[in-house]
């Protein structure tokens, strides 16, 4: 059984995928592990020119912890990297997507204002 914070993570990837799609992307995959590394959402940008897309999705409930991007630390983009890199030479990425131009976003799903507001953070750079 999920605990309230998976169904919470759950419920902003599913957002996430929502808003994405609704703005032309195609999301391949979702909760893609690569060893101890995650990427939430695994997308295609139309472009153009067409990208591929690791996503990293954030949620907020309370102003306890302060905004969800301040929580993406060095440290977390390195780890998307790390695991994107890994993704790549995989059967979960196409041969014929392998060639796209590969980027990492951040998108926020605030739901501390009542209804949910997001937040597309385009291009995370490398650490």
């Amino acid at each position: 059984m999920a605990t309230e914070r998976q169904r919470r993570g759950a419920a902003a990837e599913t957002a996430a995928d929502a808003h994405l799609s609704a703005m032309g992307w195609s999301v391949l995959a979702r909760n893609v592990r690569v060893g101890r590394d995650e990427i939430d959402l695994l997308a295609i940008d139309p472009g153009p020119p067409a990208e591929l897309v690791f996503v990293e999705v954030r949620s907020a409930t309370s102003h306890r912890f302060g905004q969800p991007e301040e929580r993406v630390d060095r440290g977390k983009v390195a780890h998307l990297y790390r695991a994107m890199s890994a993704l790549v030479g995989t059967d979960i990425v196409p041969a014929e997507l392998r060639r796209l131009k590969r980027r990492i976003d951040l998108v926020v799903v605030d739901r501390r204002g009542g209804s949910p507001q997001i937040r597309h953070l385009r291009s995370l750079e490398p650490p």
